[in-house]
């Protein structure tokens, strides 16, 4: 409403006469046609000029209707559907194509956002109807600006046929795709205080789902605790400083705190409404900067110190997580990520519908439902692990055809209901939620792991040069939604089953760290080089006596404590990084 402060205007029976600004009509101008304030523009300009002035660069969200639990549309458009109907798109490619054209030579914008989580903004049907919508502005901006990338702003997308707002479209359609990371409001997320491991991986994670996927570049364009009723400013400084080690460490190009200044002082909604939107600055009312303001700029400092620009090398993936039809995405992708730093080995995400992408190990987490695998896919990763890869499965439920000859298991019975799998693993007890029980006897398989009455839990079948691995339990569900699951010793076991499955993968690795809350990233600086991360995420200071894979040796330290013999502790929420040399 600020930079398109239109009215209408009715005639007799109610009927629409004109669009206005107050009781002025239009003005006959190019801001005026496009049904812009002159002032606002003006004030935008300032802006701009400003932050170049002072060596800043701007995103610029230009449908931004929706902001902290309130919808801010033009008077004319409050209560009408503001994504779908017909007057409000016209107006609003309008306004985005006068706006992009008239601001594209300002130095400082960096680039084009779509908006603030214009997802929020109204319902629609289908996603055809959100692919319209995006397609439309993504279009009007690249008319107005093709130098410029086009950021899509949204958050809350999934990649199945059920979701409306998808990664995929976002990605065809956008350039850089962002997530939105807050614990309290994210499924499977608000379970531990927020400087625990499954937290901060969360904005590492979810952006990492989200642009492989897309197969786009992704960032944390909203980062934040909510205040000092979820966390104290110095906890979320240390839940700050794990996390932008670990968007670093894995190539999530940025981040964003939300927001600068706490917003205390306003008395109009939504900040009279939301309890939660009050205090959530890196300042406060009186200017004064908060530890997470100081934990930004520290972290910023360590890695200019060394004199290396703010980028790593690609981190180093070993494996890659194929999400399926049928099942919580979120939750299956969340947990194989976590589950697989725990074991010692990274991943990347992809849906079953796109090609497959080459790898050594194929994880198939938490499958539910009668289409989560076509033939198409489930011929390809056989001739994979023919091959010599490596296929897991674990079973939520579904239904796949071609069970015997995959896992050399048959099915003697199945029933629905809730369950318990226990079975122990590399000498830990295992215990996972199920609700569905298969009853199966081993064919050509090879028993890993029985339950107390002997049937088989965990197994592993022989095909070709390789190996394809089965979980008759949904591990990524159980945990996904299981408090404490990936720090308490009880219960951090579960990561067992990853490592058993990543063997081969994991002996190509130059290092390990021992400690299933100290996870690696290695990036390869040339033919026997390599750069590798060490984050501590746990809010304890931890020991890590690290090993060295195949002849590695430590060439030196980046930051962090000398390991002296390979040994050294990490801060809580903090990080080493080493440089390696083969040989």
């Amino acid at each position: 409403p600020v930079f398109q402060p239109l009215t209408q205007t009715y005639g007799g029976a109610g009927r629409p006469h004109d669009l206005r600004f107050g009781e002025a009509p239009l003005p006959d101008t190019d801001a005026g046609r496009a049904g812009v304030s002159e002032e606002a523009m003006q004030r935008f300009s300032y802006l701009a000029d400003s932050a170049e002035r002072h060596g800043l660069r701007l995103i610029v969200g230009l449908v931004t209707g929706w902001m902290s639990g309130r919808l801010f549309a033009p008077p004319a458009f409050e209560r009408i559907n503001v994504l779908t109907d017909p007057l409000v798109r016209r107006w609003t490619l309008r306004f985005a194509r006068y706006f992009v054209a008239r601001m594209k030579d300002k130095p400082a914008i960096a680039y084009w956002d779509l908006g603030n989580e214009c997802n929020c903004m109204a319902e629609v049907e289908s996603a055809d109807r959100a692919f319209d919508w995006t397609s439309s502005i993504a279009g009007a901006i690249r008319l107005a600006d093709p130098s410029r990338p086009v950021v899509s702003g949204m958050h809350s997308l999934g990649p199945a046929e059920r979701d409306v707002w998808r990664i995929q479209d976002q990605g065809e359609l956008t350039d850089v795709l962002t997530t939105h990371p807050y614990p309290i409001f994210t499924p499977h997320c608000n379970q531990e205080p927020v400087d625990s491991i499954r937290n901060a991986f969360h904005a590492t994670a979810e952006s990492r789902f989200y642009g492989d996927i897309a197969g786009r570049p992704c960032f944390a364009e909203e980062l934040g605790t909510l205040g000092p009723e979820v966390a104290s400013e110095a906890t979320a400084a240390r839940y700050l400083t794990n996390a932008l080690w670990n968007l670093w460490a894995h190539d999530c190009r940025g981040m964003l705190w939300w927001c600068a200044y706490d917003q205390d002082l306003l008395n109009h909604a939504p900040y009279d409404w939301n309890g939660h939107e009050r205090e959530l600055g890196l300042f406060r009312s009186d200017r004064s900067a908060k530890p997470m303001q100081l934990a930004i700029a520290r972290f910023i400092e360590r890695i200019e110190s060394q004199g290396r620009a703010p980028g790593l090398p690609v981190f180093r993936r070993d494996a890659v997580c194929i999400l399926t039809e049928g099942q919580d995405h979120w939750a299956a992708a969340f947990a194989t990520f976590i589950l697989a730093k725990q074991a010692g080995f990274d991943i990347e995400f992809q849906f079953a519908d796109q090609p497959l992408k080459d790898a050594q190990l194929y994880l198939v987490p938490s499958v539910a439902g009668a289409r989560a695998i076509d033939s198409r896919l489930h011929n390809e990763l056989i001739a994979r692990v023919e091959n010599g890869a490596t296929l897991y499965l674990s079973h939520d439920g579904c239904f796949l055809g071609w069970f015997e000859p995959t896992f050399g298991l048959e099915i003697q019975s199945r029933a629905a209901g809730e369950t318990r799998v226990e079975f122990e693993l590399g000498g830990d007890p295992i215990v996972i939620r199920s609700r569905t029980r298969l009853v199966l006897r081993e064919t050509t398989a090879e028993i890993l792991a029985r339950e107390p009455d002997g049937a088989a839990a965990f197994a592993r079948n022989r095909i070709g040069a390789g190996w394809v691995y089965f979980l008759n339990a949904p591990l990524e569900r159980f945990v996904s939604s299981t408090p404490g699951v990936f720090d308490h010793h009880e219960t951090a076991a579960c990561r067992r089953v990853y490592e058993s499955i990543s063997r081969d993968v994991r002996s190509h690795r130059a290092i390990e760290s021992g400690d299933p809350l100290i996870t690696v990233t290695e990036h390869e600086t040339a033919e026997h080089e390599r750069i590798v991360v060490l984050v501590n995420n746990s809010n304890k200071e931890r020991p890590v006596a690290v090993k060295l894979n195949g002849g590695w040796i430590v060439s030196g330290v980046l930051f962090g404590a000398a390991p002296e013999p390979v040994s050294s502790t990490i801060p809580a929420n903090d990080a080493i990084v080493l440089r390696l040399r083969e040989g």
